[in-house]
């Protein structure tokens, strides 16, 4: 009897002492001041989490490394990295029906470059460029019916210069259709 329950005194103490494995992200961590905590207690997280559908992991408290949130099982919603708390690198994103969503990048947590959207039936749904996190460059936006549905450019996130905007039918919406400069319509 004293070899057993020595043996369970020494696994109980080692399970105690040992870093977690995984932690559910959802119920068994908390955030305060943009740092993950395990409940009760006072020093920031480092490990890997799961919970409904999700993997990645943390490092002092921040998301660090390959996250990985699924609509379900087998199906992915969006894969992406962090660091030090913060998306970089590229980022994909699926519809609940295996199509994919978005593409882009992330340079310190802000969009950059080009983004690619798709609607859920795989039509291109519209294509921008980020600087800096604003939309910044060409944007062209398609109709689920693979029409044209609206085109210009963006300057630090604002509109600028000509944009044409069409209807369903394809002719033009003259409301959104004209010249723009820091966002507001100048002109017809």
């Amino acid at each position: 009897m004293k070899p057993i329950k020595t043996f369970l005194t020494i696994l109980f103490i080692s399970l105690l002492s040992a870093p977690s494995w995984s932690v559910n992200f959802f119920t068994d961590l908390e955030e305060r001041d943009g740092l993950y905590y395990k409940k009760l207690t006072d020093v920031p997280f480092t490990g890997k989490v799961t919970g409904y559908n999700l993997t990645g992991s943390l490092k002092d408290g921040k998301q660090e490394g390959t996250w990985i949130f699924k609509w379900s099982k087998d199906q992915i919603w969006y894969k992406g990295n962090r660091k030090n708390g913060k998306r970089v690198g590229a980022w994909v994103y699926y519809h609940d029906n295996g199509q994919l969503w978005v593409k882009g990048n992330y340079e310190n947590g802000k969009k950059e470059g080009a983004w690619v959207w798709y609607w859920k039936n795989g039509q291109l749904k519209y294509k921008d460029n980020y600087k800096n996190g604003k939309k910044h460059g060409a944007q062209v936006l398609y109709h689920k019916n693979g029409q044209l549905f609206r085109k210009g450019n963006y300057k630090s996130g604002e509109r600028e210069g000509a944009w044409v905007s069409y209807n369903n039918d394809g002719t033009v919406d003259k409301k959104y259709t004209g010249t723009f400069k820091d966002g507001k319509k100048i002109s017809d």
